[in-house]
């Protein structure tokens, strides 16, 4: 009896415990028991889920400005000025900025989007007018009949979208202003967590890892390290390129002559942050203003809006954000669609920086379990 006991532990060692593979699978086994059971005692977690919703967006919003401002604090603490005291230099400054700009640039783009606001009602008779012309034509009715399309039929379908769209549109204004609020909140405790941010920003690592096990805080401290870097990296080359868009479609506007030139370089500042979905979404309302225009604005828009991709693509892009996240393009696409549908407009905005954070982790865990499971060791392969 006492024989076989040592046996058959013997025997589930090593087919199990020794087996690296069947270990695998059952560490997997235990991961999604545990998710099962946090699934069905969900509601437990919704306090945590509220708090972190209320707490996201500020602490988004101050880090952000966090990586934006922490290099210019840091050079003037190595200038030998103390750290509070650059921080509130640069508040002063900031709000200095703040007041010109409301002061100064406020009334005249108000100007111009009041008059963008007053004239949508002209600029969609005029797309409509434009539309019955195009469909009305000798070359769209030969194209109709050589294909067999009905137009009409298509023109229905289009309108009944189009109040399908404006309908889900009113229907959401209820959750833009619920957003308003939770923006205006988040602006108004910004300062206040950016200062602390700012200035024990760096004490935050070795917080963290006092928490873990001591043969882990090495490994641990250079994934949090490559992380800050790739959200740094991101975030300021990202507004930078962002500025510059802006900067450069203001310019070509103006140079041709579009309407609510300012308006449409913010907007197009503004979206560039999404990276390849945002040029291509900030050029439809000024596509829209030049169509009506005249036929010539809108050849020279798509002028104007080639030169500044090509001038963003190969000059601005590769010299500030150069190749640090290491992520191919229609990875990037696809990662913000997903974000998107998922999470909305907070995932559209973080996706990249997101993905570049799973990344890391993902990358170093692998490496990890390769050294621990001796399954990809190519030495001992060719041995064999």
């Amino acid at each position: 009896m006492n024989s076989q006991k040592p046996s058959r532990i013997g025997v589930f060692k090593q087919f199990i415990l020794n087996n690296k593979f069947v270990l695998f699978l059952m560490i997997l086994l235990l991961i999604g028991l545990n998710i099962l059971v946090f699934m069905k005692v969900s509601f437990i977690f919704t306090p945590i889920s509220v708090l972190l919703k209320t707490v996201l967006l500020p602490i988004v919003l101050a880090s952000v400005v966090y990586y934006l401002l922490n290099p210019i604090v840091n050079f003037l603490e190595r200038k030998k000025v103390k750290r509070i005291y650059s921080i509130f230099l640069l508040y002063i400054l900031i709000a200095g900025i703040i007041t010109i700009i409301i002061v100064s640039v406020i009334p005249f783009l108000r100007e111009q989007v009041m008059s963008l606001i007053y004239n949508v009602p002209t600029y969609s008779m005029d797309i409509e007018v434009l539309t019955r012309d195009v469909l009305g034509s000798e070359v769209v009715n030969q194209v109709q009949h050589t294909l067999n399309i009905n137009i009409a039929d298509f023109s229905s379908r289009l309108s009944e979208q189009a109040a399908s769209l404006l309908n889900t549109t009113w229907i959401g204004i209820g959750h833009f202003v619920g957003a308003v609020k939770d923006f205006v909140l988040a602006i108004v405790t910004l300062p206040f967590i950016l200062f602390y941010l700012l200035k024990d920003g760096r004490r935050l690592p070795d917080f963290i890892l006092n928490f873990l096990p001591v043969n882990m805080r090495r490994q641990t401290f250079t994934v949090m390290k490559e992380m800050n870097n790739q959200i740094s990296s991101y975030i300021r080359g990202q507004i930078i390129v962002s500025f510059c868009i802006g900067v450069l479609m203001f310019i070509g506007f103006q140079i041709i002559g579009l309407d609510y030139a300012s308006v449409l370089a913010i907007i197009a500042g503004c979206t560039s942050i999404v990276p390849y979905l945002g040029p291509a979404i900030a050029i439809t309302p000024a596509l829209i203003i030049a169509l009506v225009t005249s036929p010539f604005m809108l050849l020279k828009l798509i002028i104007v809006w080639t030169i500044v991709q090509l001038i963003e693509g190969k000059v601005i892009s590769p010299q500030i954000m150069g190749r640090n996240l290491h992520i191919h393009p229609i990875t990037i696409i696809f990662i913000i669609l997903t974000a998107g549908n998922l999470f909305g407009i907070v995932g559209i905005i973080l996706a990249v920086p997101g993905y570049a954070v799973i990344k890391v982790i993902t990358s170093h865990l692998f490496e990890w379990f390769k050294m621990r499971s001796k399954l990809y060791d190519e030495a001992k392969e060719e041995k064999q």
